[in-house]
């Protein structure tokens, strides 16, 4: 039976949230625990969906995991790894365990492992994941939906790619830790999670410099010489960045707590433009607020540090009540308007143009049935739904589990009407005109 998320709007927040470990980079922290041969702890993990998924690829390679949901750490012991295959059964649901291929092509020389998943926002491709290890001296090769990886040796190389990809960056930073010799990234992503990653892989023993640059340089080190580690992730830059926007949204206030606001600042000046209150209490806590209706403005999606893909949508929500015209310009993934459609059906006057949503903001937007078609479209559309008139029931959560930890309960604690119920217990009528 298919669960709904039931949001009364116009309902003012109030109180905090508090952000959890940050999803992309907790999955790249698991996936690279399988290049040492010692038992690594992660801890503020977040409890997710795909957090599951990915314990359940480890597993599947031989590693031996234990996970305290409560302390909201794992202990991933990587001693024995008795496979190479990452099968398609856990990666085709999710993109981010296609970052074991690094990790495996680094410890076992050899990797199987299924084409990508996850959320169907667009074309992404892994030419470049093939073209960085292959500079490396791996062997690479698509068949029957896997990519084949490997390589008697591994080399140090330059690997430069097109447009920087953080996907390929993770990966070929992964296999090259344990390649002869010094690998140069250049045009690297240079996104928090990368960085991140990189602390990491420096934790266990790897010698990593640039990480947040365009240009990384990894110099290899022997496979016996890493070591586990126990590493924190770092909170959550897009989770924190809805909160803001469901705050901003209801016309309320708000305290984020856990947060790392230098990873935001473009989205942060982007809000102030639209005429949002945003201050900082402490280093890692913010104080956000709106009472009045927000002002339109333009913004194109760009790689880190530029405006992030990942919170276009719920920007886009915010748009649709803004006084004006907007022009937003999603330069990264040509299916990331797809939330567009349920926008609609909430009375958004919004207009598609290949790579561009031109928007009109309407007076006021109403609640109804609409339906997560992705992760963030899915946080984009609680966005419109805390700032509709009336009740907003949105289905297809498992894509927003994907991604948010105690969803529902982080909302309550901020004052917003929310419950979380199954289909079979809403109103017989209401039911009905959901399978409509």
């Amino acid at each position: 039976m298919s669960e709904k998320l039931i949001i009364k709007g116009q309902n003012p927040t109030k109180g905090e949230v508090t952000i959890s470990g940050a999803k992309n980079s907790v999955l790249k922290l698991m996936a690279a625990s399988l290049l040492c041969s010692d038992t690594s702890v992660i801890y503020n993990v977040p409890n997710l969906s795909d957090v599951d998924i990915m314990l359940e690829v480890l597993a599947e390679l031989g590693a031996k995991t234990k996970y305290d949901k409560i302390h909201k750490k794992i202990e991933i012991n990587c001693t024995n790894i008795t496979g190479c295959t990452a099968s398609k059964e856990f990666v085709s649901k999710m993109r981010a365990s296609f970052c074991v291929l690094g990790s495996l092509v680094g410890r076992q020389k050899e990797a199987i492992v299924a084409l990508p998943g996850g959320c169907k926002i667009g074309e992404r491709r892994v030419n470049f994941h093939i073209k960085g290890l292959e500079a490396l001296g791996c062997e690479c090769k698509i068949e029957d939906g896997y990519v084949i990886a490997k390589a008697a040796k591994l080399t140090g190389s330059i690997v430069c790619f097109d447009i920087p990809s953080v996907g390929a960056t993770e990966n070929v930073m992964m296999a090259s830790v344990t390649a002869d010799g010094v690998t140069v990234i250049q045009n690297a992503a240079q996104e928090p999670e990368i960085v991140d990653l990189a602390n990491f892989l420096k934790s266990m023993g790897a010698k990593i410099e640039g990480a947040g640059t365009n240009q990384i340089t990894i110099t290899g080190v022997k496979q016996n010489e890493l070591r586990g580690c126990e590493y924190t992730t770092l909170p959550d830059r897009i989770e924190a960045g809805t909160y803001m926007s469901i705050i901003i949204a209801s016309q309320g206030s708000g305290i984020i707590r856990n947060i790392f606001p230098n990873h935001l600042t473009l989205f942060t000046g982007k809000l102030l433009e639209m005429g949002a209150n945003i201050k900082l209490i402490d280093p890692n806590t913010m104080e956000v607020s709106n009472n009045k209706r927000l002002k339109a403005m333009n913004f194109i999606t760009q790689p880190y540090p530029g405006f992030p893909t990942d919170l276009q949508a719920l920007a886009m929500a915010l748009l649709c009540c803004a006084d004006g015209i907007s022009v937003v310009t999603e330069s990264l993934y040509e299916n990331r308007f797809m939330h567009v459609n349920e926008l609609w059906k909430m009375g958004a006057n919004i207009i598609i143009n290949k790579k561009h949503a031109i928007i009109k903001g309407v007076e006021y937007m109403v609640g109804t049935n609409v339906s997560s078609t992705d992760l963030r479209a899915g946080a984009a559309l609680v966005t419109a739904a805390v700032a509709a008139r009336g009740e907003t029931e949105i289905g297809a959560l498992n894509h927003i589990d994907r991604g948010y930890e105690n969803f529902v309960e982080k909302l309550r604690g901020l004052n917003i009407n929310a419950q979380r119920i199954s289909e079979k217990d809403l109103k017989p009528e209401v039911a009905n005109e959901a399978r409509i």
